[in-house]
């Protein structure tokens, strides 16, 4: 019985796909997750995810983990367990300095190559479809033909929308996925994923048993503080959700004492001047509730329907 450290972690993730000895490990990860489990990259080279060069006026890029495929592609990674706000435009700032800041002084722009931002998310960011995996690129608006040079790419692998249990991994997709999302509940290495040698691999990294104290211990602060701004997230949308039922309440009986003082005023109105037409009516119930109740004490001055109607032109009502 084995026990596994979360790989949804930042200190987990990079210490299973981002060290130097596990270059065969994010190799099949991203040709799983990119390529359609394709062997399209052939091997690759995993770089200081911080060492993009620094530029003046420019802020610093963070990000989890940073290779160079065969081909050149530059792929950034990061796994992302909380949603934070202006994520979105993290990723995409993200991605566009690792796609600037590739030349050198005097450099032509035919050496720029392409970069890929791929985004694991324990959340769910597009609610509109309900693909796991979802992929965007520059398209013209109207056609939704592809921009000329196909360089720039954000992929993105929401965590929550893949429902497959064991018993139903097909793909060695599914088994990357199935491994982020459930690696940590798991107390052993199932048959049907240990017979891919890289997550087996990747299992053995993310024992438990395989970490020093120091390790373990860094592992614990990242999930107490997760847990800790998850709780924050949680109560916030708690306190927010009961002051918009506190106002919905208050409104709602605002509301029911303007329709009532509506419908009297009306009434009496009607006994003193004759019908109110439609039009009218509506000028009526565009008042606050204040002010009907200074119509309420108007009325009783009102002998034709010309004496409302001369009213309500002082009362600075909408244009119609």
């Amino acid at each position: 019985m084995f026990t596994f450290i979360n790989p949804k972690t930042d200190f987990a993730f990079k210490k299973i796909f981002g060290s130097q000895n596990s270059k065969d490990i994010l190799k099949s990860f991203l040709n799983a997750l990119l390529y359609d489990n394709q062997p399209t990259i052939e091997y690759l080279q995993i770089l200081d995810p911080h060492s993009l060069p620094l530029i003046r006026g420019l802020k610093d890029t963070y990000v989890d983990i940073r290779a160079k495929l065969n081909d050149g592609t530059e792929v950034i990674i990061e796994m992302q367990v909380l949603n934070v706000e202006a994520f979105e435009k993290r990723i995409l700032y993200n991605a566009a300095k690792a796609y600037s800041t590739q030349l050198e002084t005097a450099e032509q722009y035919v050496m720029l190559n392409p970069v890929i931002a791929l985004t694991i998310t324990d959340f769910e960011m597009f609610e509109d479809f309900r693909k796991v995996i979802s992929r965007f690129v520059l398209k013209e608006r109207e056609f939704l033909s592809d921009y000329p040079i196909f360089d720039f790419e954000l992929v993105f692998v929401e965590l929550p929308k893949f429902q497959k249990s064991l018993n139903e991994l097909e793909t060695l997709t599914d088994k990357w996925i199935y491994f982020l999302k459930t690696a940590r509940d798991l107390n052993s290495v199932p048959a049907t994923m240990e017979e891919v040698p890289e997550i087996s691999q990747a299992f053995t990294i993310a024992t438990k048993a395989n970490l020093s104290y120091d390790e373990l211990s860094e592992l614990q602060k990242q999930e107490i503080y997760i847990q800790d701004r998850r709780g924050a997230i949680t109560k916030a949308v708690s306190i927010a959700t009961e002051k918009g039922r506190q106002q919905g309440k208050q409104e709602g009986r605002q509301e029911g004492i303007k329709e009532g003082q509506f419908a009297l005023i009306i009434r009496l109105l009607e006994r003193r001047v004759g019908a109110i037409a439609p039009e009218v009516q509506n000028q009526i119930q565009e008042l606050s509730i204040a002010k009907l109740e200074n119509l309420a004490e108007a009325l009783l001055n009102f002998t034709q329907i010309s004496d409302l109607t001369a009213w309500l032109e002082t009362q600075d009502l909408p244009a119609r």
